[in-house]
């Protein structure tokens, strides 16, 4: 009796099921003649027997980690992939299998899985909606896999519910919500709404009023009284599972906070910014998980999480972001004390305790019964699932193109970090005046992108380290991607080189590297989009009801300049709210401001 599920198993599904360390390492000791005596059974249990006396048992319909070894390892160890590695090479090559898809699972063999009281919990998200972003099986990878709001479920083996792998305590409810996924999907459809109903504007009507308020007072005159009411708005869109809007009224309390400390944490621009995407939010239609959030808890508690490090971009003198792929996603762990983020930053994580948000936050931590471990993150990045890869730059720029507008989609962390694979790196050059370090990156697609990076003082050396690391011919460089003009940009996080990982913002004692000088160049069309949105942003700051003829003149110029460079329609909402200023022509300006200037 032939064992199907253990021939499926890929290396990269074993690597999900334990560690690529210990696929490396029975495969080496395999063919080092450390080779298992195999038997098996007529019930198809496959036994192997080591040279050392070791004896491990893989009966069918029973996961890795539960399987018998004598060993005494608790969970997968390299004798039970070794056995898997060795029966399959025992197996003579056969024809492919017919393309399996999850969607060929029934609701009767979910609740023969897991019982029709947890299949009841997970249709109660299913009626809510969320978005699930789908890779489908090819005849080079036959596994399947979902991305869920909050976490990841991969189908190892085809039409084996027992080898499914995700990294959400609540698996069976997840494996639904995946199977369900696939099954609303065309073939060729890589992300689906599923389930719930259209979103409508009277979803959020209570947002409204205190919007308009805080337009009307501006950052300078609004009243910590009115916070309340922000935080009691807040609370109600928690219990509600609004994410997204919640978020943006986070961020919105954060600024006003920063304001009136006067810290340099507040920002104008952020702060209009932000006042029009809740205001995007609220208006918009389309699938609730997208513009509102998922309705999944704030922050679902992992079992065992492996993350690669991407680098960290450090926020103040003393805490930073440290970003990490997680799968086919990114996610990042915000306010990092220096010290941890200087470990984790260049290392591959595994923990037993760690939570994961909706946004794609996610939170490490330690106890006596659940450890995380480190490791250097070594040639990990040649690992990268492809979707978080870019060979190809064009191709790229052309998704990010396609993207919906960033006010109404999913609210995520990281959502643009992506590995870059160069070929070759030509023209660094340092703009002193804007203080930016910028290179073209050649890829082995013949395309090119632009590297950007700009001086910050809370990271000294950042540009230096940078410069340094673009002459050691590197491989790989990480970091937020974006599109400027058809072009696809790049702002570093790290660098992969011949000599290691370089984590740009934690580089230290850098020697100053001479560079040609450069200047930046800037097209009429950004500078007539940015000079709108800075003098729309003042407006906001000052609030409508304290504006002053000298602004409204400015707000009449930069109508005029827009309409010279032939953003007709955005002229006409500046003109318009600069003749009547106002709650509404004022966000129907910025909104429009805004999606121009992510599309240029």
């Amino acid at each position: 009796m032939t064992r199907p599920d253990l021939l499926a198993l890929t290396p990269d599904a074993l690597a999900a099921l334990a560690n690529r360390g210990l696929v490396k390492r029975a495969a080496k000791e395999l063919d080092a003649g450390v080779v298992p005596a195999l038997d098996t059974d007529p019930a198809g249990a496959v036994q192997g027997k080591f040279p050392d006396g070791t004896t491990t048992t893989l009966p069918p319909g029973t996961t890795l980690d539960a399987a018998g070894c004598s060993c005494g390892a608790a969970g997968v160890c390299r004798h039970r992939i070794a056995v898997v590695l060795a029966y399959q090479r025992t197996q003579e090559a056969t024809a492919p299998a017919e393309l399996w898809s999850p969607s060929a699972v029934t609701d009767a063999d979910l609740a023969a899985l897991m019982g029709e009281r947890t299949l009841r919990r997970a249709r109660r998200a299913f009626q809510a909606g969320y978005r699930a972003k789908l890779r489908h099986p090819t005849a080079e990878d036959q596994t399947a896999q979902a991305e869920l709001p909050t976490c990841t479920v991969t189908f190892l083996v085809p039409g084996d519910l027992s080898y499914v792998h995700t990294d959400a305590v609540n698996r069976d409810e997840a494996t639904a919500l995946a199977v369900w996924a696939f099954r609303e999907a065309a073939d060729a459809q890589d992300t689906v709404d599923v389930g719930g109903s259209p979103t409508t504007a009277t979803d959020l009507t209570a947002v409204t009023d205190l919007l308009d308020q805080l337009l009307l007072d501006g950052a300078t005159n609004a009243s910590e009284v009115l916070d309340v009411a922000w935080q009691r708005l807040h609370r109600d869109l928690s219990v509600q599972r609004l994410h997204w809007p919640a978020a943006v009224i986070t961020d919105l309390l954060a600024q006003l906070t920063a304001y009136r400390r006067r810290s340099a944490d507040y920002e104008a621009e952020r702060f209009a910014a932000l006042l029009t995407e809740l205001h995007a939010r609220t208006t918009a239609t389309g699938p609730r998980a997208e513009v509102l959030g998922p309705d999944e808890p704030a922050e679902t508690p992992l079992k065992r999480v492996r993350l690669t490090a991407l680098g960290a971009r450090l926020r103040s003198e003393s805490t930073a972001d440290v970003y990490f792929a997680s799968g086919d996603v990114v996610l990042v762990q915000r306010d990092t004390p220096l010290r941890t983020s200087r470990q984790l930053a260049a290392s591959n994580v595994v923990s037993e305790s760690a939570t994961r948000s909706a946004s794609r936050a996610v939170t490490l931590k330690t106890s006596r019964v659940a450890k995380t471990s480190l490791t250097p993150v070594g040639t990990s990045w040649a690992d990268l699932p492809q979707a978080l890869v870019i060979d190809d730059y064009d191709a790229a720029a052309a998704h990010l193109a396609e993207l919906p507008p960033r006010q109404v989609r999913a609210r995520v962390e990281a959502e643009l970090v992506r590995a870059v694979r160069v070929a070759e790196v030509s023209g660094p050059a340092y703009d002193p005046a804007a203080q930016r370090l910028t290179a073209t990156l050649h890829s082995a697609t013949g395309t090119t992108c632009v590297l950007e990076a700009n001086h910050r003082a809370v990271a000294p050396n950042s540009l230096d380290a940078l410069a340094q690391a673009l002459r050691a011919n590197p491989t790989t460089v990480t970091g937020a991607v974006r599109r400027h003009r058809g072009t696809l940009v790049v702002d570093p996080l790290a660098v992969h080189t011949e000599t290691g990982v370089v984590v740009l913002d934690l580089a230290a004692d850098t020697a100053p590297q001479p560079l040609p000088p450069g200047v930046t160049a800037t097209d009429p069309l950004s500078a007539a989009v940015d000079s709108a949105l800075t003098v729309l942003a003042e407006a906001a700051h000052r609030g409508l009801d304290h504006l002053t003829d000298s602004l409204l003149a400015r707000v009449r110029e930069v109508g005029t300049h827009l309409h010279r460079t032939g953003l007709r329609t955005a002229a006409a909402r500046v003109t318009a709210f600069a003749d009547a200023p106002a709650a509404s022509t004022w966000l129907g300006a910025h909104l429009r401001l805004l999606v121009t200037a992510d599309a240029r």
